[in-house]
């Protein structure tokens, strides 16, 4: 299973070297769902991309679906709604949990700013961000009974449409020696996904970059740390197709995220644990290992707040992550 994860590529295009990479003959496939209103205008995708490209087109086929089934129109809305409120319930507990956090972290520092690591505080921080944790396993239960609940309500499977849409699909990818998925809104992007069941075999490469490499994973978690609101908390926002396994996707990790907020990042790093905070910024390529392991140089948030690349001794080295540390080319790529 080949798989590679790429940064932004408005400003630094790299698609087209790293589908070279995998020697690759045949059709394309390309999802860009998340570009809606603009998924068809892809001249500068299939330049990129070296022409033979085959756009799988989720979101007009879902705008089709829509048009089509009025009983699965009808569940869509509904879906919408209730998704709203419960994000919205869910971002509320999310601050409350947050806002513990850091008044617990607070109280780790001595007068000089320097981390006592003998202080009992270090336990009632671990034990603040498991409360978060529990909120996120929360609204992850709650979200997939939603969608239980809808699909109860108007069963895709039961949809003529959407069965039509689903074979044809399946009959692009078949014949595709290669998938790629792009940028754009991620939310729109999964929901396509979904909708159309899409299925990417372990044999077939992939690549992808910003919402295309979120929804590769096993947990999409949004974040933005410059929004026009000021500070976000990270929010775990759905399921992916969870090819990529043991990541969290962070891209346009510089433009988005504190990362010279070292108390900040080391608490988004800690909350999820279990997985690598990987930073995709523009130029960055990861492919991942035969085992679906990252590889040496992956740049990732330590739970001390730096940012690390794998590969050193001790299993990473820190680096140094000043602003404007990456070359940036002329021109727009084909989409973020």
């Amino acid at each position: 299973m080949r798989t590679v994860l790429l940064g932004p590529q408005r400003f630094m295009t790299t698609a087209g070297t790293a589908l070279r990479s995998l020697g690759v003959e045949g059709p394309v496939a390309t999802i860009n769902a998340g570009w809606e209103e603009r998924e068809d205008v892809v001249d500068e995708l299939d330049t990129v991309l070296g022409g033979d490209t085959r756009h799988l087109r989720l979101y007009h086929r879902s705008l089709d679906v829509i048009a089509k089934d009025a009983e699965f129109g009808s569940a869509a809305l509904a879906f919408r709604d209730r998704h709203d409120a419960l994000l919205a319930m869910y971002r509320l507990r999310l601050q409350n949990a947050m806002d513990g956090v850091y008044a617990v972290q607070r109280r780790t520092r001595e007068g000089d700013g320097r981390a006592r690591d003998d202080h009992p505080a270090h336990a009632a921080l671990d034990d603040s961000i498991a409360v978060v944790r529990h909120v996120d396993n929360w609204y992850g239960t709650e979200l997939k009974n939603l969608y239980a609940e809808i699909d109860a309500a108007a069963p895709i499977d039961g949809s003529g449409v959407i069965g039509w849409h689903r074979g044809e699909l399946a009959e692009l990818l078949g014949q595709s020696a290669a998938v790629v998925l792009t940028g754009g809104h991620v939310g729109t992007l999964l929901r396509t996904l979904r909708l159309f069941a899409i299925q990417l075999p372990d044999e077939v490469p992939v690549i992808a970059w910003s919402a295309g490499a979120m929804a590769l994973t096993e947990r999409v978690v949004l974040f933005h740390d410059h929004g026009p609101e000021g500070n976000t908390e990270a929010e775990v926002f759905d399921r992916g197709l969870g090819r990529v396994t043991g990541v969290v996707a962070l891209p346009h990790a510089r433009r988005r995220l504190r990362l010279d907020d070292r108390d900040r990042c080391a608490v988004m790093a800690r909350r999820f644990t279990d997985q690598h905070c990987v930073l995709l910024d523009d130029g960055t390529a990861l492919e991942l290992t035969e085992d679906g392991s990252l590889p040496l140089g992956a740049r990732i948030l330590g739970i001390d707040g730096a940012v690390h690349e794998l590969g050193a001794a001790n299993g990473s080295k820190a680096v140094n992550d000043a602003p404007g540390g990456h070359q940036v080319m002329d021109g727009r790529g084909p989409g973020s």
